[in-house]
């Protein structure tokens, strides 16, 4: 049986490796603020989760590639089913990216003191909250990109192409 154009066990190894970035994400989301007195370490735990969701945007989209309705030229209708995450991915990355490089600047100039703006605050609420729902829509979508039917021709797909050919 395929499915997503690989093999299942080969499936599940993506799915392992975009659930284990995304734990990784929560996990400094949830813990990084314990490590403020180490601005380097924090730095690098900052750099590597931003790197792990450019890499988990990455692999969406290499999988939304790999779909034979992207296959057939349909890429309309997954950016359309798709959209949700897509736009959350690129501003929970921005958010990320702000804040993280706010914090650091923050803890090198003052690393003996516990400086917390206004404005960090309401960045920090706007990053968290994106985040929650990234790690929804994020979930939602890798499950969703395991469907048979978007790596195969199938009747719903026939009639998705004769709607947008008309």
């Amino acid at each position: 049986m395929f499915l997503c154009g690989l093999h299942t066990s080969n499936y599940s190894l993506v799915l392992l490796i975009q659930l284990s970035l995304l734990s990784f994400d929560l996990f400094v989301n949830s813990f990084s603020e314990l490590l403020r007195t180490e601005p380097a370490v924090q730095l690098v735990l900052f750099i590597m989760q931003d790197i792990c969701i450019l890499f988990n945007v990455i692999i969406v989209l290499l999988m939304l590639f790999n779909t034979y309705v992207f296959q057939v030229g349909l890429v309309a209708v997954l950016l359309e089913r798709f959209r949700a995450l897509l736009m959350l991915s690129a501003l929970y990355l921005i958010f990320s990216i702000i804040l993280h490089s706010w914090l650091v600047n923050l803890r090198w100039l003052y690393i003996n003191r516990f400086v917390w703006t206004d404005g960090l605050q309401v960045l920090f609420m706007f990053q968290r909250a994106a985040s929650v729902l990234y790690y929804y829509f994020y979930k939602r979508t890798s499950e969703c990109l395991g469907d048979p039917r978007l790596y195969e021709d199938s009747p719903w797909l026939r009639d998705v192409f004769a709607r947008v050919v008309q």
